[in-house]
Order: structure tokens, then sequence, then C-alpha cells
């Protein structure tokens, strides 16, 4: 590559995605500069319109436009009325549950978790969480966090800050392997963890 430090920052930067290590970056990099025109310049662009307008609502963790102003008594993200809402990880967790169609009701997106590295409790939406609860009359929810230990010690956490409210809380059952992640479920297993969720 004669050293070039635009390719090796690239490089570097696309091996941190998620899956990909310094060798997959290589081939990705050297396919986006064989197609330039169809590729890179379509992507720089998209990128930065991301970047500039798209970013995660402080109230329910969802991705939205920056053009659109969150608050608990106007969420543009609310379509139907529901009785029970989903905590999750991650919107990638979120994408999956929804993809199989077997849960209805509002999502929390927490943004990882308690003891994820540079993740504090603070950095969660779970006092986000508690408001919705009490403004939208939630009567269950459901804690759809990973079965890792730190997935389970924020799950610890979610239930200990709604102990005060008058509330069923769930949580994912059998289906879901020890140090099982949501978004790498298929869709048989997250309807097995769903439909026996138990009481906590």
């Amino acid at each position: 590559m004669n050293n070039l430090t635009e390719i090796e920052e690239l490089i570097k930067i696309i091996s941190k995605l998620p899956g990909l290590g310094p060798k997959s970056a290589k081939r990705i990099v050297l396919k986006l500069i064989n197609n330039r025109e169809e590729l890179i310049k379509p992507m720089a662009k998209t990128l930065a319109e991301v970047y500039k307008n798209v970013s995660r609502c402080k109230i329910c963790g969802t991705l939205k436009s920056n053009s659109i102003e969150c608050s608990f008594s106007d969420c543009n993200f609310i379509y139907n009325k529901f009785d029970k809402i989903c905590v999750v990880e991650n919107i990638s967790d979120q994408w999956s549950i929804e993809s199989s169609n077997i849960y209805k009701g509002y999502f929390h997106i927490l943004g990882g978790t308690i003891s994820s590295a540079g993740q504090n409790k603070e950095d969660l939406l779970v006092s986000s969480l508690v408001e919705r609860v009490k403004k939208d009359e939630i009567k269950e929810v459901i804690l759809a966090t990973s079965a890792t230990v730190e997935g389970q010690t924020t799950a610890y956490y979610i239930q200990d800050s709604l102990k005060n409210l008058n509330i069923k809380i769930t949580k994912l059952a059998q289906g879901l392997p020890v140090g099982g992640e949501i978004e790498s479920l298929d869709d048989g297993t997250l309807n097995s963890a769903f439909k026996n969720r138990t009481t906590i």
C-alpha cells in the first residue's frame, strides 16, 4: 500500500466495526477503492448526512431525525397505545425483535449495559424508562437484556429502579442461552423466550 496514511487510517476505522478485523477491513477498503464512483462517493455523502441529521432519542433511545424534538408529553414514535414496554440494550436488539413479529408494544433502548466499556449507570436511559412507565400507564416491563453478566447486572439494576411502581416485571425465559445476545438469536428462539417469560 506504499504506506498511504489515508488508507491505513480507513483500515483502522473499518476494523473497529463489529465482526471485522484488519484482514476483512483491508478487503472492504480495496472494494471501495475499486468502486470509487459507485461506493465511496455515495457512501461519503450518506455518512455525512447521517452524522448531521440523525441521533438517538434521549427519552426512548431510538434513532430519530434531529429535526424532531423529543418530549415525554409528545412522542413522535408512538403510533399505538400499549400497556407493556420491552427494554433492550441496543437498537440492533429492537430490530431483531421487531423483524420476528412476536412482540407488540413499546420499546426502550438503554444504549448499552452497566459494565460495558466506558458505560456508567448514568449513561443508560433508566431514569427516562421510569418516567415512561409512569406517564404511559405501563402494566408490564419486559427485560430483554442479554444473558451475559453485564446484561443480567443491568436487568437487576432496572428491576431495583422500578421496585416502587405497581407493575409486573418479566424477563425472557427458555430459549435464551447463557451468554447469548438478543440480536444473534433466530426468530424461533426469540418466540420461545417471549412466550415463556417469567415474572421477577
